[in-house]
Parts: structure tokens; C-alpha cells; sequence
């Protein structure tokens, strides 16, 4: 085979082999989410919420890959989600004590913030919260892709 024969199937595979690799990186986390909460389970969670804020596709850090939207629900045991989050891999829920909407402003407060738990479904979700976090000392809810260092979303709650 000629050199450039040899050259062209070596670009044209590696094309498709990153292809492929990005496709499995959005997909994967589609195919092994767990099912999401009923939005009458979601409904039950939230009866004894304290405060409500909306995640909006709107925010400054937000784009096409990675956006929210939906009624969070904050109560001191739980934390609920009526919408849906641009799937993704290792999306964390953290609490804030100031509103924050893109990954620099995330950054300069993350040791300030708290990390409520994993959010492993892309529509609806319910996280219990730990004992040792008070939410009404925060302001705002925080979806994070703590693998990419990405902000996916926030909703002011206070």
C-alpha cells in the first residue's frame, strides 16, 4: 500500500475512533442511569420543603451540553427536583451560600460550599441530605460534572 493509502485510513479510522469515544462518554451515563423518581414520588419528597428555587437553561455557564431546568425543592431531609439536567457523567448537587452560574464564580466558592450527594438520574431526582447540613444556612443548589470540572446549573432557593 502507498503511503498516503496507508496515511488517509489512519486519520479516517482515528476519526471515528474519537467519534466513538465521545459518543460512549454522553451516552454511558444514559444507559446506566437508574430510573428516575415518579414525579408523585418526587411530589411526596417535597411536602415538607422549605424553600423552592428553578434551575433554568438560561444561566451564564450553561450551553447545550450542560443546562437544567425545573422546580428544586429544598426541605431539611431532602432535596427534589421536578425537571430534567442534560445528561452527564458524575453530577454532583452542592448547597451555596451565594448564587453562582458559571464554573469561575463555582471555583472561587467551592470550599465555602457543601456536597449534598450524586445526582444519578437525568430527570427528576430525590437526594436525601445529610444530618450534619443545615440547607437554610445556603442560598443556592449547585449541579456540578465533577469529573469535567462543568457547571451544569443553579437555582437561588433564599
Amino acid at each position: 500500500m502507498k503511503k498516503r493509502t496507508i496515511f488517509g485510513l489512519l486519520v479516517s479510522h482515528g476519526v471515528v475512533g474519537a467519534i466513538g469515544f465521545a459518543a460512549g462518554i454522553y451516552f454511558l451515563p444514559i444507559l446506566i442511569a437508574p430510573p428516575a423518581p415518579s414525579e408523585t414520588e418526587v411530589a411526596a419528597a417535597s411536602q415538607g420543603a422549605r424553600f423552592t428555587g428553578e434551575f433554568r437553561r438560561d444561566l451564564e455557564g450553561s450551553d447545550g451540553l450542560h443546562w437544567g431546568e425545573g422546580r428544586v425543592s429544598i426541605g431539611e431531609n431532602v432535596i427534589s427536583l421536578v425537571g430534567k439536567l442534560a445528561p452527564g457523567p458524575d453530577y454532583k448537587l452542592y448547597l451555596s451560600p451565594e448564587f453562582v452560574e458559571t464554573e469561575a464564580a463555582f471555583s472561587q466558592l467551592k470550599d465555602k460550599m457543601v456536597q449534598v450527594g450524586d445526582v444519578k438520574t437525568f430527570k427528576n431526582f430525590v437526594l436525601p441530605v445529610p444530618a450534619t447540613i443545615d440547607p437554610s444556612q445556603y442560598t443556592t443548589a449547585v449541579v456540578w460534572c465533577e469529573t469535567f470540572g462543568e457547571f451544569i446549573t443553579a437555582a437561588k432557593y433564599r
